[in-house]
């Protein structure tokens, strides 16, 4: 246990933080070894032995999006001083050779991409040959000597100029849920709505870019066994990728993620870097390191290219009596990769008819993966800005038409909803932003040479919960440590799960360390989607729970126990100790208890289980409303947004400054996509052209103001036994609408695409 702890540089709170409880605000535990450069990140934890220093990998990127290698010449490479190989899919170490050997724990329906398998060119910058080296420079000058000849085939990377060659997808990705099946007669009921609008809403490419690029770096033992680090959003996932394509046996494989700097969902699936890494530390038989360029982060997954279609009918007095959601989204050729777009439509608002669709178009791109609030980033965007045109037909107030709307059970199969706090978030959000001072009119408000709009919207999330283990040691000296194989992309997660720990054992923070990022710890899910904390914070207070049972009864049997004859209803755990609740100022210390049974550690393990059977008669989500303002400059077509207030309902927040800090950051990436992010794609070439962080545009401090978070009070013991939910997702849903919506009523413009840059916000 403390190997593993040194090991992994498992963080711990300030000594003298004291006493905590769910809710407080409390800063990270793991923020000192992150500012003073004490955390390690993948690419930089060291060989185990100075005799055996790491070789260096870099990844020859393809130049051509579709065909195959004729030849490839590496013999400029090889005479470069310190250049030990050249791995190609002509000498690459023995792979598996079925799909479902490729296949991550989150990998959709279809045949994954297999790096360097064959001499096949599936997309534009895949790898073609890793270099490598002594140093990480003649590997680098190497790479750029490599000559590689191809056939080069027709390719189509245009989703506009193939829409009619769609197809109905397949559905195998874990959560995904396909749309249902459609509900009254919503065509006709729209061809004989009152008042009605239909939009057509377009969405580009949006690329994760976090701070830390994708890199693994492969320890190799003495006895062969890969100690290996890597990016990912799941040590446990990615040693199940690494053991089944090499046919290694999980006990020869160790994968470490303690620190993860930043990923949005792009490490959810292993990435190639990993896989070239591990070939040349087999072929080579030594430690390999593989670090990708800021260019090569743009040649894998993306936020898919979208498209939709929304059309809402309605009564004079706004009770909507049709919605009808439609959706067409990019994929690969090799497999289904697939989002909830839709069905947000048939859950937000209540209506007797709906029709959702949802369809997929193959290119030669590398298959999309998730992106922060995945489906729901594009889809909810959509339907808000729908709302918003409804309303102007309507004369009728955006906020009113949503309240009116409002839906008290599930629309699509009538469900209750398992807490939701919605109508709470429209209440307390527009208090706290003004919204009764907004004029109904569009351009109506203006100050100097700036229009002046405000704008609103709904969102809503998944509230998840998914299986996981823990355990947990009290040792001699009355410090905890708990164990799972959880992630922290940066999201708070050691810190989160020390609150939980802490408050559950009535312990000081300061003697709690939680051990994560992990192959070999008790099993986690893969950190996304918002339901770490349901889920591995469960396991957690669960295993406290059970430590408890055990202490308390260890504390019966002590010579002359004040618990002898009491219930652990009772009793307390408070200071670091057990207390009768009848005699609050006398407390026996959890060192006593242990010493008394002549115990060096006590541990306990837990499985934490989702009860299906209760959490499935219920719609489970988080919901929230985000009011913004905005202002524009008409003769330029820029927007400046001066003002958000995000009203959140996300069950229990488990620390409140943490929490605070993922809504800012989920606005932040709103305003970007709804100002500035998009990948351009030359579909002559196949290529992605701005892939680079100077022409890839993200919100930067100048563009982003008063951003004002509040969190009204919800407790849901159906979706965690914590009554959290989570926060990570639903801080960016609904944003981008606002915009667009504050937009439209500050200039009469009404923009239907992201991002709304300054030429679409002055088109006439």
């Amino acid at each position: 246990m403390t190997d593993l702890i040194e090991a992994l540089r498992t963080p711990v709170a300030d000594e003298g933080t004291g006493p905590v409880t769910i809710g407080m605000a409390v800063s990270r535990v793991d923020g000192r070894d992150k500012v003073t450069g004490q955390a390690r990140y993948a690419a930089e934890h060291p060989a185990a032995h100075p005799a055996d220093p790491l070789l260096y990998g870099v990844v020859v990127s393809g130049a051509v999006t579709k065909g195959r290698i004729a030849s490839i010449d590496c013999a400029g490479a090889l005479a470069v001083p310190g250049v030990v190989d050249v791995i190609t899919h002509e000498n690459r170490p023995r792979l598996r050779s079925f799909d479902l050997f490729y296949k991550d724990m989150t990998a959709p329906g279809g045949s994954p991409f297999r790096p360097l398998y064959d001499d096949r060119i599936h997309s534009s910058g895949q790898p073609v040959a890793l270099v490598v080296a002594e140093t990480f420079e003649a590997a680098r000058y190497g790479a750029s000597l490599v000559q590689i000849a191809c056939e080069v085939e027709q390719h189509q990377t245009s989703l506009l100029r193939n829409m009619e060659h769609s197809h109905k997808p397949s559905r195998l990705k874990a959560g995904y849920t396909p749309p249902p099946e459609p509900k009254g007669f919503a065509d006709e009921m729209w061809d004989k709505a009152v008042v009605r609008i239909e939009g057509e809403y377009y969405s580009g490419v949006e690329h994760h870019n976090p701070l830390e690029m994708f890199a693994s770096t492969v320890v190799r033992g003495a006895d062969g066994h890969l100690t290996i680090y890597d990016k990912t959003q799941s040590s446990q996932n990615s040693r199940w990728y690494v053991s089944h394509v090499f046919g290694l046996s999980k006990d020869k494989v160790t994968v470490r993620n303690p620190y993860v700097g930043g990923a949005f969902g792009s490490g959810l699936r292993p990435q190639y870097q990993l896989a070239l890494a591990v070939m040349a530390a087999l072929k080579l038989e030594r430690s390999v390191r593989v670090v990708l360029t800021r260019q090569q982060m743009f040649s894998f997954g993306h936020r898919p290219e979208t498209i939709q279609r929304v059309r809402l009918g309605a009564r004079p007095d706004g009770a909507l009596t049709s919605i009808i959601h439609e959706a067409l989204a990019e994929t690969s050729r090799n497999e289904d990769y697939v989002e909830v777009v839709v069905n947000w439509s048939g859950q937000l608002y209540a209506c007797e008819h709906i029709r959702l669709g949802y369809k997929l178009v193959a290119l030669d791109r590398f298959s999309p993966m998730d992106m922060r609030a995945p489906g729901a980033a594009h889809g909810v965007h959509a339907l808000e800005v729908a709302m918003d045109e409804l309303s102007y037909e309507l004369k009728m107030d955006p906020l009113a038409l949503r309240l009116k709307n409002y839906a008290d059970i599930d629309p699509t199969d009538g469900l209750p909803y398992s807490t939701k706090e919605l109508r709470a978030c429209y209440e307390q959000g527009a208090q706290r932003f003004g919204w009764h001072q907004r004029p109904l009119e569009a351009r109506a408000m203006r100050e100097g040479h700036e229009l002046i709009g405000w704008g609103m919207a709904s969102g809503m999330w998944d509230a998840m919960q998914m299986f996981a283990r823990a355990s947990a040691v009290l040792h001699a000296d009355g410090k905890l440590v708990v164990s799972s194989a959880a992630t922290d992309i940066g999201t708070g997660t050691y810190t989160a799960m020390c609150i939980i720990a802490a408050d559950a054992m009535g312990m000081p923070l300061e003697r709690v360390r939680f051990q994560l990022g992990d192959s070999t710890l008790p099993v986690a899910p893969v950190e996304g989607g918002s339901s770490h904390v349901a889920t591995v914070g469960s396991a957690v207070q669960g295993v406290c729970d059970k430590l408890k049972k055990t202490l308390f009864k260890l504390a019966r049997k002590m010579p002359d126990s004040p618990f002898a004859k009491v219930g652990i209803e009772d009793a307390d755990f408070v200071a670091g100790g057990l207390r009768l609740r009848a005699q609050p100022a006398h407390i026996v210390s959890l060192q006593a208890i242990l010493a008394s049974d002549g115990a060096e550690r006590l541990e306990e393990k837990y499985m934490m289980l989702p009860n299906m059977l209760k959490q499935q008669k219920y719609l489970r989500a988080t919901h929230s409303a985000v009011f913004v303002e905005v202002r524009v400059d008409e003769a330029f077509g820029t927007v400046r947004v001066t003002r958000v207030v995000s009203a959140i309902a996300a069950g229990r927040i488990i620390n409140a400054k943490a929490a605070r800090s993922q809504i800012v950051g989920g606005v932040v990436w709103g305003i970007g996509q709804a100002l500035h992010e998009e990948t351009r794609s030359d579909d002559r070439l196949g290529r992605f052209m701005n892939h680079n962080l100077g022409e890839y545009h993200v919100s930067v401090n100048a563009d982003i103001h008063d951003i004002d978070v509040l969190f009204v009070e919800e407790d849901d013991r159906i979706v965690s036994r914590l009554g959290a939910k989570g926060v990570g997702e639903i801080g960016q849903v609904g944003v981008a609408a606002a915009v667009c919506n504050a937009i439209y009523h500050a200039t009469g413009r009404r923009v239907r695409s992201t991002p709304m840059t300054p030429d679409k916000v002055m088109a006439p």
